[in-house]
């Protein structure tokens, strides 16, 4: 059974305050209607998305990172190769 209770409390000043008391007796049971699981369930899959598209952009830039070093090292092979040209001319020079 509920019960419901209004206080009304008048002041000096002429103004009123009202305080409602609702008590009941016996247990409700109080259902939602899943919202929370909801909101959880997208909040879980926008991390999981969140995560992949961050694994692909650190492969990417592991692959480029490669590619620039790769490259690197090609440039000086090739500075090797025309350091040792230019050594080769310089002998033929003096002979």
């Amino acid at each position: 059974m509920t019960t419901e209770e209004r206080r009304t409390e008048k002041f000096e000043d002429g103004s009123t305050h009202t305080t409602t008391v609702i008590e009941r007796d016996g247990v409700e049971t109080r259902r939602g209607g899943g919202s929370g699981i909801l909101i959880g369930a997208i909040l879980l899959i926008a991390l999981v998305v969140g995560g992949y598209f961050l694994m692909q952009m650190s492969n990417s830039n592991a692959a480029k990172n490669d590619a620039v070093s790769s490259a690197a090292s090609d440039v000086g092979d090739a500075a090797q190769n025309v350091g040792d040209a230019a050594q080769d001319a310089a002998d033929n020079l003096s002979k």
